[in-house]
């Protein structure tokens, strides 16, 4: 019974980490790109790490999936967004680099190789 509960717990805290996105900006979000391209390129693995990373480290973050980014050529694709940051938008993130933002990135602040530039401006900046 006691495995049951904590099999229930661990399930509760990985659904809240994925779905409960409306903290504003006191957490960590990161979007996994899970269109067609995505996920043949390996997204949903990537998105498990995410996952299992951050619930074992209690880290405070919540992790989502989105559409098509728009860059297949570089899928799986990241947007990591860090309180106080803009978002960043990694390329070609497997499951070993999905650890490596983690510890370097989300951790330490340092940046990783991958970054897609930012090709397109917010509309409130017109």
């Amino acid at each position: 019974m006691a495995d049951l509960k904590k099999m229930q717990e661990n399930l509760c805290a990985k659904i809240d980490m994925r779905e409960n996105n409306n903290d504003g900006d006191t957490r960590i979000k990161v979007k996994i790109a899970m269109a067609t391209c995505g996920i043949a390129s390996g997204a949903k693995e990537v998105m498990e790490v995410f996952i299992e990373e951050f619930t074992k480290r209690n880290i405070d973050a919540v992790v989502t999936q989105t559409g098509c980014m728009g860059y297949c050529y570089a899928e799986p694709t990241v947007e990591i967004t860090k309180p106080g940051y803009e978002p960043i938008t990694f390329g070609y993130v497997d499951v070993k680099k999905a650890s490596k933002l983690i510890d370097k990135y989300i951790l330490n602040n340092e940046l990783v190789d991958g970054i897609i530039p930012v090709n397109y401006e917010k509309i409130d900046n017109k």
